[in-house]
Protein backbone atom coordinates (compact mmCIF):
# COMPACT_ATOMS: atom_id res chain seq x y z
CA UNK A 1 0.00 0.00 0.00
CA UNK A 2 1.20 3.55 -0.96
CA UNK A 3 0.36 6.48 1.09
CA UNK A 4 -0.86 9.38 -0.04
CA UNK A 5 2.00 11.98 0.55
CA UNK A 6 4.26 9.59 -1.16
CA UNK A 7 1.45 9.41 -4.24
CA UNK A 8 1.55 13.72 -4.15
CA UNK A 9 5.47 13.50 -3.75
CA UNK A 10 5.76 10.91 -7.29
CA UNK A 11 3.40 13.15 -9.04
CA UNK A 12 5.40 16.23 -7.98
CA UNK A 13 8.53 14.81 -8.97
CA UNK A 14 7.15 13.30 -12.44
CA UNK A 15 5.63 17.18 -12.77
CA UNK A 16 9.21 18.98 -12.48
CA UNK A 17 10.42 16.28 -15.21
CA UNK A 18 7.86 16.56 -17.46
CA UNK A 19 8.14 20.33 -17.09
CA UNK A 20 11.72 20.31 -18.62
CA UNK A 21 12.93 22.38 -15.91
CA UNK A 22 15.16 19.46 -14.32
CA UNK A 23 17.35 19.60 -17.94
CA UNK A 24 17.30 22.90 -18.60
CA UNK A 25 16.37 25.99 -16.00
CA UNK A 26 17.54 23.99 -12.97
CA UNK A 27 20.91 23.37 -14.49
CA UNK A 28 21.68 26.93 -14.58
CA UNK A 29 23.93 28.35 -11.69
CA UNK A 30 22.97 28.66 -8.54
CA UNK A 31 20.42 25.60 -8.53
CA UNK A 32 22.75 23.18 -6.79
CA UNK A 33 20.74 22.68 -3.08
CA UNK A 34 17.73 22.32 -5.08
CA UNK A 35 18.59 19.78 -7.98
CA UNK A 36 20.40 17.66 -4.81
CA UNK A 37 16.98 17.54 -3.06
CA UNK A 38 15.18 16.77 -6.37
CA UNK A 39 17.61 13.75 -6.33
CA UNK A 40 16.77 12.60 -2.81
CA UNK A 41 13.26 13.11 -3.47
CA UNK A 42 13.16 11.35 -6.75
CA UNK A 43 14.73 8.51 -5.13
CA UNK A 44 11.67 7.95 -2.60
CA UNK A 45 9.28 9.04 -5.51
CA UNK A 46 10.64 5.86 -7.80
CA UNK A 47 10.84 3.48 -4.38
CA UNK A 48 7.11 4.02 -4.04
CA UNK A 49 5.90 3.73 -7.54
CA UNK A 50 7.95 0.28 -7.87
CA UNK A 51 7.06 -0.89 -4.74
CA UNK A 52 3.02 -0.17 -6.08
CA UNK A 53 3.74 -1.14 -9.64
CA UNK A 54 6.44 -3.58 -10.53
CA UNK A 55 6.14 -7.58 -9.19
CA UNK A 56 9.44 -7.76 -8.90
CA UNK A 57 10.29 -5.03 -6.69
CA UNK A 58 7.61 -5.63 -4.56
CA UNK A 59 8.90 -9.01 -3.73
CA UNK A 60 12.17 -7.71 -3.13
CA UNK A 61 10.98 -5.23 -0.73
CA UNK A 62 8.98 -7.33 0.92
CA UNK A 63 11.13 -9.63 1.42
CA UNK A 64 13.84 -6.55 2.76
CA UNK A 65 11.03 -5.28 4.99
CA UNK A 66 13.59 -3.87 7.36
CA UNK A 67 16.50 -2.98 4.57
CA UNK A 68 14.28 0.63 4.13
CA UNK A 69 15.13 1.15 -0.12
CA UNK A 70 17.02 -2.07 -1.01
CA UNK A 71 19.89 -2.19 -3.06
CA UNK A 72 19.31 -4.23 -5.95
CA UNK A 73 21.73 -5.41 -8.81
CA UNK A 74 21.91 -7.70 -11.58
CA UNK A 75 22.65 -11.03 -9.83
CA UNK A 76 19.81 -10.83 -7.23
CA UNK A 77 17.51 -9.16 -9.05
CA UNK A 78 17.50 -9.13 -13.29
CA UNK A 79 18.35 -12.13 -13.30
CA UNK A 80 16.29 -13.78 -10.85
CA UNK A 81 12.94 -12.22 -12.53
CA UNK A 82 11.73 -12.34 -15.99
CA UNK A 83 12.19 -8.74 -17.62
CA UNK A 84 7.67 -8.31 -17.61
CA UNK A 85 8.16 -9.38 -13.86
CA UNK A 86 10.29 -5.94 -13.81
CA UNK A 87 8.52 -4.13 -15.63
CA UNK A 88 5.55 -1.64 -14.56
CA UNK A 89 2.35 -3.31 -13.80
CA UNK A 90 3.77 -7.06 -14.52
CA UNK A 91 3.91 -6.22 -18.07
CA UNK A 92 5.87 -5.33 -21.54
CA UNK A 93 3.73 -2.83 -23.66
CA UNK A 94 2.80 -4.28 -26.66
CA UNK A 95 4.15 -1.22 -29.17
CA UNK A 96 6.78 1.18 -29.05
CA UNK A 97 9.53 -1.16 -26.90
CA UNK A 98 13.17 -1.56 -27.82
CA UNK A 99 15.32 -4.35 -26.87
CA UNK A 100 18.88 -3.39 -25.85
CA UNK A 101 21.16 -6.15 -25.49
CA UNK A 102 24.79 -5.88 -23.08
CA UNK A 103 27.54 -6.89 -24.65
CA UNK A 104 28.11 -10.36 -22.51
CA UNK A 105 31.71 -9.40 -21.49
CA UNK A 106 30.04 -10.72 -17.71
CA UNK A 107 30.02 -14.33 -19.83
CA UNK A 108 25.77 -14.13 -20.99
CA UNK A 109 24.39 -11.14 -22.87
CA UNK A 110 21.19 -9.77 -21.01
CA UNK A 111 18.27 -7.83 -22.37
CA UNK A 112 17.13 -4.54 -21.38
CA UNK A 113 13.71 -3.29 -21.87
CA UNK A 114 13.29 0.61 -23.28
CA UNK A 115 10.25 2.44 -23.39
CA UNK A 116 9.20 5.69 -25.64
CA UNK A 117 9.73 8.04 -23.08
CA UNK A 118 13.03 7.21 -21.71
CA UNK A 119 14.33 6.45 -24.88
CA UNK A 120 13.13 10.40 -25.71
CA UNK A 121 14.19 11.86 -22.70
CA UNK A 122 17.70 10.28 -22.98
CA UNK A 123 17.75 11.48 -26.71
CA UNK A 124 17.50 15.16 -25.35
CA UNK A 125 19.51 14.28 -22.30
CA UNK A 126 22.60 13.15 -25.10
CA UNK A 127 21.61 15.91 -27.44
CA UNK A 128 21.70 18.77 -24.57
CA UNK A 129 25.18 17.50 -23.54
CA UNK A 130 27.03 17.20 -26.97
CA UNK A 131 25.48 20.61 -28.42
CA UNK A 132 27.28 22.64 -25.18
CA UNK A 133 30.71 20.72 -25.93
CA UNK A 134 30.35 20.94 -29.41
CA UNK A 135 29.99 24.53 -30.30
CA UNK A 136 31.45 25.79 -33.62
CA UNK A 137 30.02 27.35 -37.35
CA UNK A 138 29.95 23.84 -38.82
CA UNK A 139 27.07 21.32 -39.22
CA UNK A 140 27.93 18.15 -37.06
CA UNK A 141 28.31 15.03 -38.70
CA UNK A 142 28.29 12.15 -35.82
CA UNK A 143 30.01 8.86 -36.80
CA UNK A 144 28.75 5.93 -35.06
CA UNK A 145 31.69 3.45 -34.65
CA UNK A 146 30.28 1.90 -31.84
CA UNK A 147 29.63 -1.83 -32.68
CA UNK A 148 25.86 -1.65 -34.23
CA UNK A 149 23.34 -3.78 -33.95
CA UNK A 150 21.04 -4.57 -30.33
CA UNK A 151 23.68 -3.07 -28.20
CA UNK A 152 22.72 0.28 -26.53
CA UNK A 153 25.13 2.19 -28.27
CA UNK A 154 23.74 0.97 -31.28
CA UNK A 155 20.50 1.25 -31.97
CA UNK A 156 19.65 3.91 -29.29
CA UNK A 157 22.65 5.84 -29.80
CA UNK A 158 21.81 6.03 -33.33
CA UNK A 159 18.18 7.05 -32.81
CA UNK A 160 18.76 9.74 -29.92
CA UNK A 161 21.61 11.39 -32.29
CA UNK A 162 19.61 11.10 -35.54
CA UNK A 163 17.57 14.80 -34.94
CA UNK A 164 20.51 16.64 -33.95
CA UNK A 165 22.89 16.53 -36.85
CA UNK A 166 23.81 14.42 -39.96
CA UNK A 167 24.36 10.74 -39.26
CA UNK A 168 26.47 7.83 -40.57
CA UNK A 169 26.07 4.60 -38.46
CA UNK A 170 29.00 2.44 -39.82
CA UNK A 171 30.09 0.63 -36.81
CA UNK A 172 33.90 -0.06 -35.74
CA UNK A 173 34.68 -0.30 -40.13
CA UNK A 174 38.09 1.73 -40.11
CA UNK A 175 38.17 2.18 -44.05
CA UNK A 176 34.19 3.12 -44.11
CA UNK A 177 35.00 5.99 -41.10
CA UNK A 178 38.04 6.75 -43.14
CA UNK A 179 35.97 7.44 -46.15
CA UNK A 180 33.30 9.38 -44.69
CA UNK A 181 36.26 11.73 -43.64
CA UNK A 182 37.59 12.41 -46.75
CA UNK A 183 34.71 12.91 -48.39
CA UNK A 184 32.46 15.27 -45.37
CA UNK A 185 36.14 16.50 -44.11
CA UNK A 186 35.97 19.95 -46.09
CA UNK A 187 32.14 20.84 -44.86
CA UNK A 188 31.89 18.97 -41.21
CA UNK A 189 32.65 18.99 -38.07
CA UNK A 190 33.13 15.58 -37.63
CA UNK A 191 32.28 13.67 -34.57
CA UNK A 192 33.56 10.01 -34.12
CA UNK A 193 32.09 8.03 -31.47
CA UNK A 194 33.39 5.10 -30.03
CA UNK A 195 35.35 2.57 -27.71
CA UNK A 196 38.96 3.71 -26.78
CA UNK A 197 40.76 0.83 -28.53
CA UNK A 198 39.18 1.04 -31.54
CA UNK A 199 39.49 4.93 -31.80
CA UNK A 200 43.57 4.28 -31.32
CA UNK A 201 43.29 1.57 -34.22
CA UNK A 202 41.26 4.41 -36.44
CA UNK A 203 44.09 7.14 -35.54
CA UNK A 204 46.80 4.73 -36.61
CA UNK A 205 45.59 2.76 -39.24
CA UNK A 206 43.13 5.14 -41.07
CA UNK A 207 45.70 7.10 -43.15
CA UNK A 208 43.79 10.69 -42.73
CA UNK A 209 46.30 13.31 -41.91
CA UNK A 210 43.97 14.57 -38.60
CA UNK A 211 45.44 18.10 -38.87
CA UNK A 212 43.40 18.96 -42.12
CA UNK A 213 39.90 18.29 -40.52
CA UNK A 214 38.02 19.01 -37.95
CA UNK A 215 37.49 15.83 -35.75
CA UNK A 216 36.28 15.50 -32.57
CA UNK A 217 36.39 12.09 -30.57
CA UNK A 218 33.31 10.74 -27.69
CA UNK A 219 34.17 7.81 -26.14
CA UNK A 220 32.42 5.21 -24.05
CA UNK A 221 32.21 1.77 -22.72
CA UNK A 222 35.48 2.03 -21.16
CA UNK A 223 38.05 4.46 -19.13
CA UNK A 224 40.85 6.54 -21.23
CA UNK A 225 44.17 7.87 -19.70
CA UNK A 226 45.22 11.72 -20.07
CA UNK A 227 48.37 10.24 -21.76
CA UNK A 228 45.92 8.81 -24.22
CA UNK A 229 43.84 11.76 -24.76
CA UNK A 230 46.95 13.77 -25.15
CA UNK A 231 47.44 11.50 -27.94
CA UNK A 232 45.06 12.00 -29.88
CA UNK A 233 45.44 15.72 -29.31
CA UNK A 234 49.03 15.78 -30.52
CA UNK A 235 47.85 13.89 -33.46
CA UNK A 236 45.49 16.21 -34.47
CA UNK A 237 41.97 15.30 -32.98
CA UNK A 238 40.12 18.81 -31.94
CA UNK A 239 38.58 17.38 -28.51
CA UNK A 240 37.82 14.23 -26.60
CA UNK A 241 35.11 13.84 -24.37
CA UNK A 242 34.08 10.60 -22.26
CA UNK A 243 30.24 9.38 -21.79
CA UNK A 244 29.50 7.07 -18.86
CA UNK A 245 26.63 5.01 -18.74
CA UNK A 246 25.69 0.90 -18.86
CA UNK A 247 23.15 -1.12 -20.76
CA UNK A 248 21.64 -2.27 -17.08
CA UNK A 249 21.13 1.63 -16.45
CA UNK A 250 21.01 3.82 -19.28
CA UNK A 251 23.34 5.62 -21.55
CA UNK A 252 25.09 8.84 -20.82
CA UNK A 253 24.47 9.19 -17.10
CA UNK A 254 27.49 11.48 -16.75
CA UNK A 255 29.66 13.14 -18.96
CA UNK A 256 33.49 14.67 -19.25
CA UNK A 257 33.34 18.63 -19.54
CA UNK A 258 36.16 20.84 -19.90
CA UNK A 259 36.19 21.59 -16.65
CA UNK A 260 36.05 17.55 -15.27
CA UNK A 261 39.41 17.38 -17.93
CA UNK A 262 41.22 20.13 -16.32
CA UNK A 263 40.98 18.80 -12.79
CA UNK A 264 41.80 15.41 -13.89
CA UNK A 265 44.82 16.96 -15.08
CA UNK A 266 45.47 18.70 -11.85
CA UNK A 267 44.98 15.83 -9.75
CA UNK A 268 47.44 14.17 -11.92
CA UNK A 269 50.03 17.22 -11.37
CA UNK A 270 49.32 18.11 -7.85
CA UNK A 271 49.27 14.61 -5.98
CA UNK A 272 48.72 16.85 -2.39
CA UNK A 273 45.28 17.75 -4.25
CA UNK A 274 44.68 14.15 -4.97
CA UNK A 275 45.06 13.10 -1.38
CA UNK A 276 42.23 15.34 -0.70
CA UNK A 277 39.82 14.04 -2.89
CA UNK A 278 40.48 10.08 -4.84
CA UNK A 279 39.53 8.03 -1.91
CA UNK A 280 41.86 5.22 -3.86
CA UNK A 281 45.42 6.60 -3.21
CA UNK A 282 47.55 5.35 -6.41
CA UNK A 283 44.65 5.71 -8.39
CA UNK A 284 43.70 8.47 -11.34
CA UNK A 285 39.68 8.09 -11.28
CA UNK A 286 38.09 9.40 -14.42
CA UNK A 287 35.67 12.40 -13.54
CA UNK A 288 32.22 13.32 -14.84
CA UNK A 289 29.56 15.43 -14.21
CA UNK A 290 26.03 14.33 -13.86
CA UNK A 291 22.60 15.80 -12.77
CA UNK A 292 21.57 14.77 -9.67
CA UNK A 293 17.74 15.52 -10.33
CA UNK A 294 17.86 12.98 -13.19
CA UNK A 295 20.40 10.58 -11.92
CA UNK A 296 21.01 9.63 -7.93
CA UNK A 297 24.22 8.29 -7.17
CA UNK A 298 24.67 6.96 -3.90
CA UNK A 299 28.46 4.63 -2.81
CA UNK A 300 27.93 1.26 -0.47
CA UNK A 301 30.53 0.89 2.49
CA UNK A 302 32.95 -0.71 0.13
CA UNK A 303 32.73 2.08 -2.45
CA UNK A 304 30.39 0.88 -5.07
CA UNK A 305 27.93 3.14 -6.39
CA UNK A 306 24.33 2.80 -6.15
CA UNK A 307 22.29 4.69 -9.39
CA UNK A 308 18.73 5.53 -9.15
CA UNK A 309 17.32 6.51 -12.31
CA UNK A 310 14.78 9.53 -11.44
CA UNK A 311 13.06 10.58 -14.57
CA UNK A 312 9.34 9.24 -15.02
CA UNK A 313 8.53 6.77 -17.69
CA UNK A 314 11.02 3.98 -17.66
CA UNK A 315 9.47 1.01 -17.89
CA UNK A 316 11.55 -1.25 -15.66
CA UNK A 317 12.75 1.37 -13.05
CA UNK A 318 16.27 1.02 -11.41
CA UNK A 319 16.40 1.83 -7.87
CA UNK A 320 19.51 1.86 -5.78
CA UNK A 321 20.88 -0.53 -8.56
CA UNK A 322 24.35 -1.84 -7.80
CA UNK A 323 26.37 -1.44 -11.29
CA UNK A 324 29.50 -3.03 -9.83
CA UNK A 325 31.42 -0.08 -10.46
CA UNK A 326 33.71 1.51 -7.81
CA UNK A 327 33.49 5.09 -6.75
CA UNK A 328 32.37 8.12 -5.03
CA UNK A 329 30.52 11.70 -5.77
CA UNK A 330 32.12 14.72 -4.48
CA UNK A 331 29.47 18.03 -4.36
CA UNK A 332 30.91 21.14 -6.36
CA UNK A 333 31.35 23.22 -2.88
CA UNK A 334 33.52 20.66 -1.33
CA UNK A 335 35.71 20.27 -4.19
CA UNK A 336 36.15 24.26 -4.54
CA UNK A 337 36.88 24.25 -0.74
CA UNK A 338 39.70 21.61 -1.08
CA UNK A 339 41.38 23.84 -4.31
CA UNK A 340 40.71 26.97 -2.46
CA UNK A 341 42.89 25.55 0.09
CA UNK A 342 45.96 24.55 -2.34
CA UNK A 343 45.85 27.92 -4.22
CA UNK A 344 43.63 26.73 -6.61
CA UNK A 345 40.88 28.72 -8.39
CA UNK A 346 38.04 26.28 -9.53
CA UNK A 347 36.57 29.18 -11.96
CA UNK A 348 40.06 29.20 -13.91
CA UNK A 349 40.08 25.85 -14.67
CA UNK A 350 37.73 25.86 -17.65
CA UNK A 351 35.86 28.39 -19.25
CA UNK A 352 32.77 27.00 -18.26
CA UNK A 353 32.58 25.31 -14.63
CA UNK A 354 29.21 24.01 -14.05
CA UNK A 355 28.16 23.49 -10.57
CA UNK A 356 27.32 19.75 -10.61
CA UNK A 357 28.71 17.41 -8.68
CA UNK A 358 31.30 15.21 -9.96
CA UNK A 359 31.35 11.71 -10.14
CA UNK A 360 35.72 9.94 -9.08
CA UNK A 361 34.62 6.61 -10.99
CA UNK A 362 37.71 3.94 -10.37
CA UNK A 363 35.98 1.60 -12.98
CA UNK A 364 34.79 -1.91 -12.26
CA UNK A 365 34.90 -3.72 -9.00
CA UNK A 366 36.78 -6.74 -10.30
CA UNK A 367 39.20 -4.93 -12.87
CA UNK A 368 42.11 -4.11 -11.09
CA UNK A 369 45.00 -6.86 -10.46
CA UNK A 370 46.52 -6.56 -6.76
CA UNK A 371 50.42 -7.39 -6.43
CA UNK A 372 52.55 -6.86 -3.21
CA UNK A 373 50.43 -4.89 -2.18
CA UNK A 374 49.07 -2.51 -4.79
CA UNK A 375 46.25 -1.95 -6.95
CA UNK A 376 47.35 -1.53 -10.86
CA UNK A 377 44.06 -0.60 -12.61
CA UNK A 378 44.03 -1.01 -16.39
CA UNK A 379 44.07 2.60 -17.38
CA UNK A 380 47.81 2.94 -15.49
CA UNK A 381 49.09 0.56 -18.00
CA UNK A 382 47.14 2.27 -20.59
CA UNK A 383 48.66 5.80 -19.72
CA UNK A 384 52.41 3.73 -19.14
CA UNK A 385 51.83 2.78 -22.84
CA UNK A 386 50.35 5.98 -24.09
CA UNK A 387 53.24 8.37 -22.24
CA UNK A 388 56.13 6.54 -24.06
CA UNK A 389 56.70 6.82 -27.57
CA UNK A 390 58.17 3.96 -28.18
CA UNK A 391 55.64 1.70 -26.68
CA UNK A 392 52.54 3.79 -28.11
CA UNK A 393 53.92 3.00 -31.63
CA UNK A 394 53.74 -0.96 -31.10
CA UNK A 395 51.42 -1.57 -27.94
CA UNK A 396 47.80 -2.10 -29.26
CA UNK A 397 46.69 -3.99 -26.38
CA UNK A 398 47.56 -5.31 -22.79
CA UNK A 399 45.41 -7.83 -20.05
CA UNK A 400 47.19 -8.16 -16.74
CA UNK A 401 47.26 -11.36 -14.61
CA UNK A 402 48.81 -12.80 -11.76
CA UNK A 403 49.91 -16.31 -11.21
CA UNK A 404 50.89 -17.95 -8.08
CA UNK A 405 53.34 -20.87 -7.53
CA UNK A 406 52.87 -23.70 -5.50
CA UNK A 407 53.98 -21.97 -2.31
CA UNK A 408 51.48 -18.77 -2.65
CA UNK A 409 53.94 -16.43 -4.02
CA UNK A 410 52.65 -14.59 -6.45
CA UNK A 411 53.83 -13.16 -9.69
CA UNK A 412 52.58 -10.18 -12.16
CA UNK A 413 51.77 -11.08 -15.79
CA UNK A 414 51.53 -8.18 -18.34
CA UNK A 415 50.76 -9.49 -21.43
CA UNK A 416 51.22 -7.20 -24.16
CA UNK A 417 49.56 -7.35 -27.98
CA UNK A 418 51.66 -5.52 -30.61
CA UNK A 419 50.39 -3.72 -33.46
CA UNK A 420 50.94 -5.59 -36.89
CA UNK A 421 53.26 -3.00 -38.43
CA UNK A 422 56.81 -4.12 -38.78
CA UNK A 423 59.09 -3.58 -36.05
CA UNK A 424 61.90 -4.91 -33.74
CA UNK A 425 61.78 -8.00 -31.43
CA UNK A 426 60.44 -7.60 -28.08
CA UNK A 427 63.14 -7.51 -26.08
CA UNK A 428 63.89 -7.07 -22.02
CA UNK A 429 65.05 -4.08 -22.83
CA UNK A 430 61.27 -3.11 -23.79
CA UNK A 431 60.23 -5.23 -20.77
CA UNK A 432 62.11 -3.06 -18.10
CA UNK A 433 60.57 0.11 -20.26
CA UNK A 434 57.18 -0.74 -19.87
CA UNK A 435 57.45 -1.74 -15.66
CA UNK A 436 59.40 1.78 -15.32
CA UNK A 437 56.93 3.56 -17.03
CA UNK A 438 54.24 1.91 -14.73
CA UNK A 439 56.40 2.85 -12.08
CA UNK A 440 55.63 6.26 -12.79
CA UNK A 441 52.57 6.04 -13.12
CA UNK A 442 51.18 4.29 -10.16
CA UNK A 443 53.22 5.12 -7.31
CA UNK A 444 52.27 1.92 -5.56
CA UNK A 445 53.62 -0.27 -8.15
CA UNK A 446 56.83 1.80 -7.45
CA UNK A 447 57.06 0.85 -4.50
CA UNK A 448 56.41 -2.76 -4.73
CA UNK A 449 58.70 -2.87 -7.80
CA UNK A 450 61.22 -1.95 -4.98
CA UNK A 451 60.70 -4.43 -2.46
CA UNK A 452 59.52 -7.67 -4.85
CA UNK A 453 62.12 -10.31 -4.47
CA UNK A 454 64.32 -10.29 -7.67
CA UNK A 455 62.83 -14.09 -8.45
CA UNK A 456 59.53 -12.39 -8.19
CA UNK A 457 59.36 -9.10 -10.10
CA UNK A 458 56.77 -8.98 -13.12
CA UNK A 459 57.13 -10.66 -16.46
CA UNK A 460 56.04 -8.93 -19.34
CA UNK A 461 54.71 -11.40 -22.27
CA UNK A 462 54.58 -9.90 -25.87
CA UNK A 463 52.66 -11.25 -28.50
CA UNK A 464 51.46 -10.78 -31.92
CA UNK A 465 48.59 -8.89 -32.90
CA UNK A 466 45.56 -11.47 -32.85
CA UNK A 467 47.50 -14.24 -30.72
CA UNK A 468 47.48 -15.73 -27.28
CA UNK A 469 45.22 -13.83 -24.91
CA UNK A 470 44.11 -11.81 -27.54
CA UNK A 471 43.19 -14.43 -30.58
CA UNK A 472 39.48 -14.24 -31.05
CA UNK A 473 38.76 -11.02 -29.63
CA UNK A 474 34.79 -9.92 -30.95
CA UNK A 475 34.57 -6.52 -31.48
CA UNK A 476 31.24 -5.80 -29.97
CA UNK A 477 32.93 -7.15 -26.53
CA UNK A 478 34.34 -5.09 -24.32
CA UNK A 479 37.89 -5.54 -23.82
CA UNK A 480 39.28 -7.83 -20.77
CA UNK A 481 41.80 -6.37 -19.17
CA UNK A 482 42.13 -8.91 -16.48
CA UNK A 483 42.70 -12.09 -17.32
CA UNK A 484 39.59 -14.67 -16.25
Amino acid sequence: MTSVPDRLLTALIDGLHHSGLCRSVLLLPGFERLRWAIGRAGVRARFAQARRRVPAYATVVNERADAGIPMTDKRSYVQRFAIGQRCMDGVIPAHGVLFDESSGSSGRPTSWVRGTAERRANARTIRMGLSRRLVGSRPLLFINAFALGPWATGINLTMALSTMGHLKALGPDIDKIAHTIREFGETHHLVVMGYPPFLRQLLDRAGVNWHAFQVSFIYGGEGMSESMRALFQQRGVARVYGSYGASDLELNIAAETDYTIALRRLLQARPEIARDLVKQQGALPMLFQYNPAEFFLETTPDGQLLVTICRPGYLAPKIRYNIQDLGHVVRHAEIARVLTAHGVDITQLAPEVLDLPVLFLYGRADQSVSWYGCKIPPTDVQDAICRTPQLASRVDGFQLGTTEDATGDKRLVIAVEETSAPHDAWSAADDEVLLQALATVNQDFRESLRLAPADRTPEVHAYAAGAGPFANRDVRIKRQYVAS
